[in-house]
């Protein structure tokens, strides 16, 4: 097991020898499941939207869209978006890219 102080090191050995000059990524910004947005298709008057993720309630696949529940408060006031797709595998493609959004979003 490399320890963290070696890594340190060597990536410094490796920048004296090659003579690169350090640069230092922008810091990772810990991201929030309370706000998650995704973009999903256009509605019918062309806006763009967006739901977060972090409020989604059950997604049901078909293989004509994607149904989400979202936003289910007291007395029935949640909403719900439907994604158009041409097969279960297209659904469960869209659902695979809202795991991933939802995960970098932790």
């Amino acid at each position: 097991m490399i320890r963290p102080a070696a890594i340190i090191l060597l990536g410094a050995a490796t920048l004296a020898l090659t003579g690169a000059r350090a640069t230092f990524a922008q810091p990772v910004v810990a991201g929030s499941i309370a706000f998650c947005p995704y973009e999903i298709p256009t509605d019918e008057t062309g806006k763009r939207r967006w739901i977060n993720l972090g409020i989604v309630q059950y997604i049901e696949a078909t293989r004509t869209d994607l149904k989400i529940a979202y936003g289910a408060g007291s007395f029935g006031s949640g909403h719900e978006a439907r994604i158009p797709v041409t097969s279960v595998e297209e659904a469960l493609t869209v659902l695979e890219r809202m795991r991933k959004v939802a995960a970098s979003c932790r």
